[in-house]
């Protein structure tokens, strides 16, 4: 009996293991369309990433600013030649059906560090907010 009870618990925690690892390889999936669709200038794939209503909240030269990401992006990234910039996820860290990645972008001058909140909605992980800091001190 003390057997059979220590395979289903070494089950238990294996099948919940993999669904944490399930869980984040599809955050960085999700992410990585935000990502590569910037690269790309292919809105098309970034919207992919993001529920319809996310928001992205910044802070610009006047102050705080919030908009609708997909609305924010639909009028920035026009098609075009790849750009020239390095990308990756620094870290994503899931609980249940939310999670939080850290993404940083590089350009030659300057880079972006990302927020990203996720949520699992209807099966599928979707970015609901971003911040972001633009850090000019490289």
């Amino acid at each position: 009996m003390k057997t059979l009870l220590l395979a289903f618990g070494i089950s238990l925690i294996s099948l919940t293991t993999m669904a944490q690892v399930s869980d984040k390889e599809q955050i960085a999936e999700t992410v990585s369309y935000y990502l590569d669709g910037g690269t790309n200038n292919d809105f098309d794939m970034l919207k992919k990433a993001f529920h319809e209503n996310a928001t992205m909240k910044f802070i610009a030269g006047d102050g705080y600013r919030e908009v609708n990401a997909l609305a924010f992006f639909k009028k920035g990234i026009k098609p075009g030649p790849k750009q020239n910039r390095k990308t990756s996820i620094v870290s994503i860290d899931v609980m249940g059906t939310a999670a939080a990645a850290k993404l940083k972008i590089e350009y030659s001058n300057f880079h972006f560090i990302d927020y990203m909140n996720l949520l699992k909605i209807d099966g599928e992980w979707k970015v609901v907010s971003k911040i972001f800091y633009r850090d000019t001190d490289i």
